[in-house]
């Protein structure tokens, strides 16, 4: 008899610990604390979630295996292997959906190519609430990840990015490692037209949320919100 494989579940992550249960459904986790097994980001912040939460056997008897930028592609596949000894399987990022902007990808496609059943959860997606709250296009918008890292070269990244937005009427999204956010918008208010739209989303769905959107020319105009070491979602809109 062939062996039934297991279910891999797609597992959001809050940014904290505020309001977890207002914003991760009940069945959501349901499933999360009846697992006994997880592909992680980070054991830490893992472990600190899942212990938040009140898995239902003790997180020390948990088994946690690591999957992130530094995992080499010829390791992922051995993460399947629960899944196909018949277990369920949770995924989870460091923050946020699993598979998004996430090294995770990697697992749920190897997982489609074993023709293991894949389940994604409900939860907090950091670039859909930005797009929603940003009043910005959400009908054709791009998210680009990280800009470069070096001066010159994310200066002109960000001209390049603007003069697609007005090209194409494209809400464009981005990150940045969160020390280096508020360089970055400093940046972007040097580096943009007057004309052109942003929004700031910060801290999304934690009791410190902060989203703001306004012109350029408004942004020189009033003072800039401390965004140092908080995760934040720009979307520029020209």
């Amino acid at each position: 008899m062939a062996t039934q494989f297991g279910t891999l579940y797609l597992i959001p992550v809050t940014l904290g610990d505020d309001n977890i249960r207002q914003v991760l459904p009940d069945y959501v986790l349901g499933i999360a604390q009846g697992l006994d097994n997880f592909v992680v980001e980070s054991e830490k912040s893992a472990r600190h979630f899942l212990s938040t939460i009140k898995t239902i056997r003790p997180v020390r008897e948990l088994s946690l295996t690591l999957l992130n930028e530094h995992t080499e592609h010829k390791d992922v596949s051995a993460l399947l292997a629960p899944l196909l000894a018949g277990k369920d399987l949770g995924l989870m990022s460091d923050a946020g959906c699993p598979g998004v902007a996430d090294p995770g990808a990697k697992l749920v496609e190897l997982a489609h190519q074993k023709g293991i059943r894949v389940v994604p959860l409900v939860g907090p997606s950091s670039i859909l609430l930005s797009l929603m709250a940003s009043g910005l296009n959400g009908q054709q918008f791009a998210f680009l990840g990280y800009l470069p890292v070096d001066k010159t070269q994310r200066n002109q990244k960000l001209k390049d990015i603007e003069k697609r937005s007005l090209t194409c009427k494209e809400t464009q999204l981005f990150i940045e490692t969160p020390y280096r956010n508020q360089h970055m918008l400093e940046a972007i208010i040097s580096v943009c037209q007057p004309n052109t739209r942003l929004c700031v989303a910060c801290d999304i769905n934690l009791t410190t949320e902060l989203i703001i959107t306004k012109t350029i020319t408004s942004w020189k105009k009033s003072p800039l919100p401390d965004l140092h070491k908080r995760p934040t979602i720009f979307l520029l809109l020209a």
